[in-house]
């Protein structure tokens, strides 16, 4: 008879020990060690990558030329994952309930092109995914629909289906027979995952697995698990938004900083190929606090609206609060403008957002940040022909930004009028942008004479 017996498991590193501590002695994380049933069964095997007839191999004798890429048929995802989806890649997608995550996949499933899509199912039964996907597309694909938990059952049908897509959704509701504990447990994700990147790199079938995130915004699961996957991808923004962003916070195949964009509309989500247009107000009213920044993210120039609120700190204590920005970094340039231009700043609330619920780390939005603070604290507009783009020092100097000429194209296509960036841009500047003007400036003071003269 199998015996059963309690252990406790980190959520980040996987360490198991017989009682509870506070503190893992592996990773030195605290309050990381959750409980868990383990039943002892006789004649498990383990999942690991080898075969038993391998051997090694001369690497100038192992030749690449037959891995090309599957276009998925989403741009936003294919330049996300560098290009395409690589056959046998294991990519991790996580983000908040409700986020889209399946609904991103789906349309995933159902816009490859004569490649064979299996779809498994452990939250929603077919029909329920049927009908989804009558709303999100209109054709009928080369997708197979599969509502099942069990790992063996599922390694089974893609023997037997030979698909060249396979989609989890999601990998918490997935349990081994081969491992005695609940689905969604530390080893039981942990085992399922080891149990695909296997499968995947042995038959050369790319998987997507849709992972939740915790209460702090992590994948849930251990943390190994985004060391065993190829491809780390978050899909994050805010369900009052209609904006999405797919973001690589892991790639072994392609760059970390490339980003997707998406529109949460009433069929699905739609690709936002020129997000400029979208995350700029198209009226450019005058009003105060407002700068707009062209900024970089991976390879695709846009421009973005910044938004300042400045007012008189009611209760003393004043307030530091950032959407879509860095706090610290919010801090560290309300004490630039402080020490080094004179602004009094300490005593007042200054609230920060960037508008359209995106993300931006991208240094070159300081200039546009703390021109919109002081176009708040002053109550005077910027011209709405004006963009920004450079970094702020610490000395109150303005530092070049790079690929400058993709920026200044990108706000010269916008109709902008006028830019301002740093001076030590100068000399990397190779053509004539006319009729848009450059402003070249060095220090923050010059910014804020030619803008509020």
């Amino acid at each position: 008879m199998a015996k059963s017996r309690n252990i406790f498991t980190c959520n980040s590193c996987g360490y198991q020990t017989p009682k509870w501590v506070g503190k893992c002695p592996s990773c030195n994380e605290w309050n990381t060690l959750v409980e868990e049933v383990v039943i002892s069964v006789k004649n498990t095997k383990s999942t690991h990558l080898s075969s038993g007839d391998s051997k090694p191999v001369l690497i100038s004798e192992i030749s690449t030329e037959n891995e090309l890429r599957i276009i998925s048929g989403i741009n936003e995802i294919d330049r996300v994952l560098g290009g395409g989806i690589l056959p046998g890649s294991l990519v991790l997608i996580g983000g908040e309930p409700g986020i889209g995550k399946s609904t991103l996949m789906l349309q995933l499933a159902l816009s490859v092109k004569n490649k064979k899509v299996l779809y498994v199912s452990g939250e929603e039964s077919i029909k329920q995914i049927k009908q989804r996907a009558d709303r999100v597309a209109s054709e009928t694909a080369n997708c197979y629909l599969f509502a099942e938990t069990n790992l063996e059952n599922i390694l089974s049908h893609i023997d037997s289906e030979k698909p060249d897509i396979v989609i989890i959704d999601s990998i918490q509701t997935m349990f081994s027979g081969m491992v005695e504990s609940y689905p969604g447990t530390v080893t039981q994700i942990r085992e399922c995952t080891s149990a695909l990147l296997a499968k995947s790199k042995k038959t050369g079938i790319p998987v997507f697995l849709i992972g939740h995130i915790n209460k702090d915004g992590n994948i849930a699961g251990p943390k190994v698990l985004e060391h065993i996957v190829d491809t780390v991808l978050q899909f994050e923004g805010d369900k009052n938004h209609m904006y999405r962003v797919l973001r690589a916070m892991k790639n072994r195949f392609g760059s970390t900083s490339e980003i997707g964009i998406f529109e949460m509309l009433g069929n699905g989500l739609r690709e936002v190929e020129n997000p400029s247009e979208l995350l700029i107000s198209q009226k450019r009213e005058k009003y105060s606090g407002i700068g707009i920044s062209a900024t970089i993210e991976g390879i695709r120039p846009f421009l973005i609206e910044v938004q300042s609120l400045v007012s008189t700190a009611a209760f003393g204590t004043p307030q530091r609060s950032a959407t879509g920005f860095d706090l610290r970094r919010l801090n560290m340039l309300l004490a630039v403008l402080e020490k080094r231009a004179g602004f009094r700043l300490a005593s007042k609330d200054v609230f920060l957002n960037i508008a359209g619920g995106i993300r931006v780390v991208d240094p070159g939005i300081d200039l546009a940040v703390i021109c919109s603070v002081l176009s708040s604290d002053i109550d005077i507009s910027i011209d709405p022909e004006y963009c920004f783009a450079g970094e702020v020092g610490l000395s109150g100097e303005i530092r070049p930004v790079s690929r400058i000429e993709q920026r200044i194209t990108e706000a010269r296509k916008l109709g902008f009028k006028k830019i301002f960036i740093s001076d030590y841009n100068r000399k990397s500047l190779t053509g004539k942008n006319q009729p848009i003007q450059i402003e070249f400036v060095q220090k923050i003071e010059d910014v804020f004479k030619k803008i509020f003269a």
